[in-house]
């Protein structure tokens, strides 16, 4: 649990915020899982999410929706995160993995799931909040845009060239077409 920012603040805030954390973190770490792609990268950001907003929790609660307030630590995290690593070439040994076979398999959902969330990770850090919170945490576009700090416009436009692109990295084989149909606006 986090314990320096609070350890100056009186019990009923730390009480606060540590409802929050129990309320808030799977959402949260869940959301970071979709960002990151990587369950341990997503923990760490979740957890300087947290502790940032531990340090900061008078503005946070003053803010009146802890929750974007989080969430939008999150994403710029991962952005600063992004920018401090944009240099290094990193080869993930997932991309060595052979490409799925094409016949019906138990763990269909599971690929699919994996496709997306391997296409997710090849798109700008931007369009790639805008697509998870809208379609995976089903935030409407006035959320998004309060938490990402931007117009609404921002927020269709990043989403409609998110998910052509989306479209365009998942390619036209037939395992793939199934993803592409999962995501909104493909076909039925």
């Amino acid at each position: 649990m986090i314990q320096g920012g609070l350890s100056r603040v009186d019990a009923s805030a730390r009480r606060q915020f540590e409802e929050f954390v129990t309320a808030r973190s799977a959402a949260l770490f869940r959301t970071a899982v979709l960002l990151t792609g990587d369950r341990n990268e997503a923990q760490d950001l979740v957890q300087s999410a947290l502790e940032r907003a531990c340090r900061h929790w008078d503005r946070v609660v003053a803010a009146q929706q802890p929750e974007a307030y989080v969430r939008r630590i999150l994403v710029n995290s991962l952005k600063d995160r992004w920018r401090a690593r944009r240099r290094i070439v990193e080869v993930s040994f997932d991309d060595a993995r052979p490409a799925p076979h094409a016949g019906p398999s138990p763990y269909r959902q599971v690929e699919l799931r994996r496709a997306i969330v391997a296409a997710l990770q090849r798109l700008p850090v931007g369009m790639r909040s805008v697509l998870v919170l809208r379609y995976f945490e089903d935030l409407s576009e006035a959320e998004i845009a309060r938490v990402l700090d931007c117009s609404a416009g921002t927020v269709k436009s990043q989403a409609a060239r998110g998910l052509a692109r989306l479209r365009e990295v998942l390619g036209p084989d037939a395992e793939r077409d199934a993803v592409v149909r999962l995501l909104p606006g493909g076909e039925s």
